[in-house]
Formats: structure tokens, C-alpha cells, sequence
């Protein structure tokens, strides 16, 4: 019988349970290795190379979730994004990126991939008669995001997998913002699939994790890569992970419809320039979004008047936390300018529509009500600010 998507999160793909002790909870394996045994065929257990048993139960329980034949564990999302990025690519490669990316992912493109004779190339994700001229005999790969960050832009991604299978490319999307709820890629077509699983998937601001989804010809070079960089995920975050993992759907739905509640009712406000989701019909991605993550989750953004403006109502907020993560149970909030990209310089960040007023919410699952309150007021305080509009 074919479990539903809600059951399988809770109870995993499989029928019965494999935890022998018949614990309704599995333990955590804090061993560092296995005995070998006399059998040549059993497989050396070492939790560096991520076959440890509740590594790879955990990695088949995502790889249900998000339609892959294989997962891969990570000590953190950029563990994940650098181990694919290196076992794809060589000495003198290039790729194709989103001109929009997580400030982490820039970095690792402009400072430590270039060092090794990589290159890249930025383009618009959601104009595909342009990458054609962008593209030159050395690309190997098309980097985007699902849903930009902090922007929330959604590039023509059915358009990227036609075009990387026209010249011959790797097709790799970050899709953290969305989650395997809001967007399945894999099934559009995408080579791999990436998380912070940090975010939304873990779902309770107390670990670090990522992890590649793919088919498991894609991911063979990644698993060894990541054997040799050494980014496994701990045995305690793994565990904890897992435990997030079955509560996603609930999260999920709470915190889609609260970010959409919220940008609805901060339209306008005078404190604002802009309110930033793709839910609101006058964001540019607001038809993609409808067509592909339509359940788009807790994200949006908030443009401020004035970076002292941004700070006087972060300063003002009762409910909502000032803290640079996102996908949590509590409404985060953070200025890209000084967290996820504060790697970059101030014409980098700019050229990005980034600037100091700009605010990211990542909206948890407290009450809607509460949270548009806590806004209201706190964009109230900061309207009262000297100079508004300078």
C-alpha cells in the first residue's frame, strides 16, 4: 500500500519498524566505527564515511521525501553546496549561476572556486533567451535557487533543465526557501537537489545540516567527495534531524500561510518601500510561483526607508527574534547587508537589490494575529523616526 506523504515523514518509506530493541524511538549511534566481523562482504562502518545504520536510514527517509533514489547527509548546507560543486568540477570549468544567490554560495564562487580555475558566470534565472550568450565550451554546470535570497525571486525552471539537457549540463538547485513540500525538483528534472537542512527541515533552530538528493549515478562523485572533505553529519544531529523531519508538514503549511498573511497586511505601511513575497501580485515572480511553488513557505522581505529605520523596528519587535537563521518554529528576522550577505561588498550587495533598509523574515508558527501586531507596532515606532524618507 502507498503511504501518503504525511505518514511517510512520520514513519519513513518503509513497512514495519528495523530498530531491533522494538523502541518506537531508534537510538543514537555515538560510535565512532563498527566491528568488521569475519564476513568480506559486510561493508566497513565508520561514521566519517556515513554508513553508519542511522546515517543511512535517515538519508533513505529524504530521498522518499523528495523522489530520489539517494541522499547525502552533511555537516551543513555550504558543506553540501561546495562537496557538489567540487565533484562536478575541475581545473579551468565554468558555470552558470542565478544572479541572486545565499551571500555563503557567492563567497565560495568569488574567493575558492576561482582560486582553483573555476569561473562562473551570472545571469537572470527568469530570462532564458539570454544564457545562451552566456554560455562557453567550458561550462559544466546551471546553479540556481528556488527561490532567491532574501528576495524571493523564482527563475524559469522548467526553462533551466530544458537548457542544461540541450548543451549538456549539470542542473543543480538550491532549494532550502521551498522545502520538498513547496517544490519537488527532482521531478521537473533537476540533476541534484540541494537543502540547508538546517532551515525548515530540521525546523527547530538547534543544529546545522544539509543535504544532495539526486539519482545515485549523480551523487556516486559527491558521496566520495564528501568522504574525502570530511563534512559528515554527527550522529546527535542527524537524530535530531530525523525527529524534525516529521513534523515538516505542519510546520510548513503554518508558516506558509503566515508569511502570506503578514506581507498582506504590511502592504503599504509607511514605513515601508516595498514588501517583498511571491504570493502578492505585484512581486515580478508572482505567476512563476503560482505555477511551481504555490505553497511557497515562510520567507518574505521588508524594505525599510532607511537602514536606521530597519534597525529601530528590528529593536521594537516583542515577539519576532533578531537572529540570522530561518525555517525555525519562532519568526526570525535579520538585515541580508549584515548576515547572509554581509560577505559582500556594498556595490556587490546593491548590484543584488540589497541594501541596509532591507529586512528578511522568516516567519514561524506562532499566531498570525500576534505576529502582524508585533509588526504593525514595530514599523509604527520606526515611521517616528527623524528624516523617513532619506
Amino acid at each position: 500500500m502507498k503511504r501518503h506523504l504525511d505518514t511517510r515523514l512520520v514513519h519513513g518509506p518503509a513497512d514495519g519498524h528495523s530498530e531491533p530493541s522494538g523502541a518506537v524511538v531508534g537510538p543514537v549511534h555515538l560510535s565512532s566505527s563498527w566491528r568488521m566481523g569475519s564476513d568480506p562482504d559486510r561493508p566497513l562502518r565508520y561514521q566519517r564515511l556515513g554508513n553508519a545504520p542511522d546515517q543511512l536510514d535517515l538519508e533513505a527517509r529524504i530521498a522518499d521525501l523528495c523522489g530520489g533514489e539517494r541522499a547525502l547527509l552533511f555537516a551543513s548546507g555550504m558543506a553540501a553546496i561546495s562537496s557538489t560543486l567540487l565533484a562536478i568540477l575541475q581545473a579551468g570549468d565554468a558555470l552558470l549561476v542565478s544572479r541572486t544567490l545565499y551571500g555563503g554560495t557567492q563567497a565560495l564562487l568569488d574567493r575558492d572556486l576561482a582560486r582553483f580555475g573555476v569561473r562562473h558566470q551570472a545571469v537572470d534565472a527568469t530570462r532564458p533567451e539570454q544564457w545562451a550568450a552566456a554560455l562557453t565550451p567550458n561550462c559544466r554546470v546551471f546553479y540556481v535557487e528556488a527561490l532567491s535570497n532574501p528576495l524571493l525571486e523564482v527563475p524559469e525552471l522548467e526553462a533551466v533543465v530544458a537548457f542544461c539537457r540541450a548543451h549538456g549540463l549539470r542542473s543543480v538547485i538550491d532549494a532550502t526557501f521551498a522545502t520538498p513540500l513547496g517544490l519537488r525538483p527532482l521531478d521537473l528534472g533537476f540533476d541534484v537537489e540541494l537543502h540547508s537542512a538546517t532551515k525548515a527541515m530540521a525546523g527547530h533552530s538547534d543544529l546545522i545540516a544539509g543535504v544532495a538528493i539526486g539519482q545515485d549515478e549523480v551523487l556516486a562523485p559527491i558521496s566520495s567527495e564528501r568522504d574525502r572533505l570530511g563534512g559528515h553529519l554527527d550522529p546527535l544531529s542527524a537524530f535530531l534531524l530525523g525527529r524534525g523531519l516529521k513534523t515538516l508538514s505542519l510546520r510548513f503549511g503554518r508558516q506558509s500561510a503566515n508569511a502570506l498573511a503578514l506581507a498582506r497586511a504590511l502592504e503599504g505601511h509607511p514605513a515601508l518601500v516595498e514588501v517583498c513575497h511571491p504570493g502578492l501580485p505585484r512581486h515580478p515572480s508572482h505567476l512563476r510561483a503560482q505555477r511551481l511553488i504555490p505553497q511557497s513557505g515562510g520567507m518574505l522581505a521588508l524594505r525599510c526607508h532607511s537602514g536606521a529605520q530597519a534597525e529601530a523596528a528590528l529593536a521594537a519587535l516583542r515577539i519576532a527574534l533578531s537572529a540570522p537563521s530561518l525555517g525555525g518554529v519562532e519568526t526570525l528576522v535579520s538585515r541580508p547587508v549584515a548576515t547572509s550577505h554581509a560577505g559582500l561588498d556594498e556595490a556587490a550587495q546593491r548590484a543584488l537589490g540589497l541594501d541596509p533598509g532591507l529586512l528578511r523574515v522568516s516567519c514561524g508558527i506562532e499566531d498570525a494575529d500576534d505576529l502582524i501586531a508585533d509588526f504593525r507596532q514595530a514599523l509604527d515606532a520606526a515611521s517616528a523616526l527623524d528624516g523617513l524618507h532619506a
